[in-house]
């Protein structure tokens, strides 16, 4: 896991844009996000560590952005959007 969360944007070449708190107009989509997460990962089971959930996440944030349709975007998968044709995981964290 990398510690550094501005590292980490600036090693994929992406912008670390902060937004204002309490503006559901920029925070919506982490907003959903976050309900999603706790509804369909972090509490659908009963774990017996932090660190067995913690585990858990990468299998659940793949299938979140690969597999599973999201109502927003016509039931598309989020990774559609971006043109890629297979999973693009060990280029990205390497």
């Amino acid at each position: 896991m990398i510690a550094n969360w501005g590292f980490a944007c600036n090693r994929l070449g992406q912008r670390h844009i902060r937004t204002k708190p309490y503006a559901p107009k920029t925070n919506g989509k982490a907003d959903r996000f976050i309900q999603t997460a706790i509804r369909e990962w972090a509490y659908t089971r009963t774990y017996q560590t932090s660190d067995q959930r913690a585990d858990h996440l990468e299998g659940w944030t793949h299938m979140y952005n690969w597999h599973r349709p999201h109502g927003g975007i016509k039931d598309q998968i989020p990774i559609s959007r971006l043109g890629i044709a297979e999973d693009n995981r060990l280029r990205s964290h390497t």
